[in-house]
């Protein structure tokens, strides 16, 4: 996204430094398994058990703490990140500090900073959101942050260094936040870790005054584009507007990506509909779709996917041990059924498709937890379909400009559209709002 937007330097992205969170390491089994993905990454129940039993100080815990009911899962964080603050578990930086952050696995590259962002509008058009977000999730994550007053786990955003080129990171031209990062790689880190996902993590701080502000002054004439964590965004925003001007409550702990340097990979989001058979969704499907069944492994059948929807709106449903790829739209059913407001590339979105036609139209299934699953692993919504007996939708990614197109327009596209990654591991820094 090129994101040189805001011409004035009080306009632009405000990242200011924070004394974080962090394990002591000589109080863990090891940073490894104190680590988790993003809370809506975890597969619940089995990838939570898992995580829990992996250490018993794993992040988890305070991210998906478990309890009867909502506002005791709430206050069980809450004691339990007091606890391990009071034992040592945890133990704030001594200084205020940016965090350089890098992740490696097989080729792949990634690194950026962290730190607490000045929080603004939508219509200020410095964070540019591009989905919707479900308000019960803001309304659970927003109880957590403010009953623990912490930030548990960075926000993913991204933005442009000017004059940068859509290719790689070697062409792109290296900025003041840039020429930081590679000076700061030359320390060694105070933090490094190889998580059970194979990413290599590392983790330096900066303090020195002169490199703070050679960054501030770079990102104040950028925008950025939230890459992964809407529903986090969304709550900062709420509590920000329950606290008075000038608290903490107005910044939120972000990693900032270049992606002009380091490209982030975009990957799509599964649904999984736990009372719809397969059988019973292909019946109300009818002939309003092509469908066509495939005995084929799933790599094959996404493949399928991938070449169908270079064509036209494209699904793979799956459940019942085999794979049914559902494309070709009626475009009478699409005329009716998807509105004609938004742009031709948000209505002819995947996505807009699936939740304007199939699910409101079709099946009539209403988006509630209780019905819909979102999945970002793919063999996990197929394995639990066949488990429950559901439908597993399979969706095919979508392609960056497009979200960053819409982004630009302030269209939204339908939530838990798009997966951008790597993401940051959560556990290796935490920002308190009680220290600021």
């Amino acid at each position: 996204m090129n994101t040189t937007g805001p011409q004035d330097e009080n306009r632009g992205l405000r990242l200011i430094p924070f004394r974080g969170l962090r394990y002591d390491p000589d109080r863990v089994g090891s940073l490894s398994a104190v680590t988790s993905p993003p809370y809506d990454v975890v597969i619940r129940p089995d990838g939570l058990h898992h995580l829990e039993s992996a250490d018993p100080y794993n992040i988890v815990r305070l991210i998906l703490p478990q309890a009867a009911t909502p506002d005791e899962r709430h206050r069980q964080a809450a004691r339990t990140l007091a606890e391990w603050l009071a034992e040592g578990i945890l133990a704030a930086d001594r200084e205020p500090a940016l965090y350089v952050y890098e992740q490696r696995r097989d080729g792949l590259l990634q690194r950026g900073v962290i730190g607490a962002l000045e929080l603004s509008a939508p219509a200020d058009g410095i964070v540019l959101p591009h989905e919707d977000v479900m308000p019960d999730v803001v309304e659970d994550r927003a109880a957590l942050m403010r009953t623990t007053a912490a930030n548990l786990e960075p926000l993913l955003l991204t933005y442009r260094s000017e004059n940068a080129s859509d290719s790689t990171a070697t062409q792109a031209p290296a900025t003041g936040t840039s020429v930081v990062i590679e000076r700061t790689l030359t320390r060694p880190p105070i933090l490094a870790t190889i998580t059970e996902d194979r990413f290599a993590h590392r983790l330096w701080s900066v303090t020195d005054p002169a490199d703070l502000a050679e960054i501030q002054a770079d990102l104040a004439r950028h925008q950025a584009l939230i890459a992964d964590g809407h529903h986090r965004w969304a709550t900062y925003l709420r509590l920000r507007a329950e606290h008075p001007a000038g608290s903490p409550w107005d910044f939120g702990l972000v990693l900032l990506i270049d992606t002009a340097r380091y490209p982030l990979q975009v990957r799509a989001i599964h649904r999984l509909l736990h009372r719809l058979p397969v059988a019973q969704a292909l019946g109300a499907i009818g002939d309003t779709f092509r469908v066509r069944t495939l005995d084929v492994p799933l790599a094959q059948a996404l493949t399928a996917l991938a070449e169908a929807a270079s064509a036209s709106n494209a699904f793979l449903l799956a459940g019942d041990g085999r794979f049914h790829l559902v494309d070709r739209p009626d475009e009478d059913l699409l005329a009716r059924t998807v509105p004609a407001g938004p742009p031709a590339a948000w209505r002819e979105l995947d996505a807009t498709v699936l939740h304007s036609t199939l699910l409101d139209h079709v099946w009539r299934i209403p988006d509630a937890p209780e019905h819909i699953a979102y999945l970002h692993d793919t063999e996990a919504a197929v394995t639990q379909a066949e488990r429950v007996g559901g439908t597993a939708v399979l969706m095919h990614p979508v392609r960056e400009e497009v979200v960053r197109d819409l982004a630009r327009q302030g269209v939204t596209m339908p939530r838990k559209s798009t997966s951008f990654g790597p993401k940051p591991a959560t556990g290796l820094v935490l920002r308190s709002l009680s220290q600021g």
